[in-house]
């Protein structure tokens, strides 16, 4: 298991009342990323909305589960997927931190949901935009309509916090570590 740093980010406030707002939403997506590394997974949170009300929520459980599937928007899909009886979700907006990686993509494309809300954008895996467009690429029958909520940088903040605080501490494990081959 690879080491997790602790969180140094607070979780936010979450106001749902009346009638809440992209922002709102994200905000209880970026908290369940908060839940995430705290249980010592890598931090995206996901929550599903229907008519203005939020109806799931999930984080990245994969280590948790040992399941290389168990991301936050798989989760969600599943969870919701499961409590309808239906693998159609057409009424849902997906609001997630980190924008989805192409096995996520895939199965937002086929569970036919049509909004997916961003957090942060993903250069290296990203499908919604940040590295290709499942759009584009696949010219599917069912379109996704991307929007973008980072909560003013948040979202990447969070991320990128995160990737920085595990990779210097490898570094300072490395120091440390004995060369067996080596004679004393």
């Amino acid at each position: 298991m690879v080491w997790i740093p602790p969180c140094p980010f607070a979780f936010l406030e979450e106001n749902l009342l009346p009638k809440p707002s992209k922002q709102d939403f994200m905000r209880c997506a970026y908290n369940e990323a908060l839940k995430a590394w705290e249980c010592g997974e890598i931090p995206v949170g996901a929550v599903a909305v229907v008519q203005h009300s939020l109806i799931a929520r999930a984080g990245n459980a994969v280590e948790t589960q040992q399941d290389a599937t168990a991301h936050a928007e798989m989760n969600l899909i599943r969870m919701i997927s499961n409590q309808r009886h239906d693998w159609r979700l057409a009424d849902v907006t997906l609001y997630v931190t980190k924008e989805p990686c192409p096995m996520c993509s895939g199965a937002i494309l086929r569970a036919r949901i049509p909004t997916v809300v961003v957090g942060a954008w993903d250069p290296l895996q990203g499908c919604l935009g940040g590295r290709i467009h499942f759009n584009q690429a696949l010219q599917a029958y069912h379109q996704i309509s991307v929007e973008e909520e980072s909560l003013q940088g948040a979202c990447e903040q969070l991320l990128t916090t995160f990737f920085s605080l595990r990779r210097q501490q490898e570094k300072n494990a490395d120091r440390f570590r004995i060369d067996p081959q080596q004679d004393f």
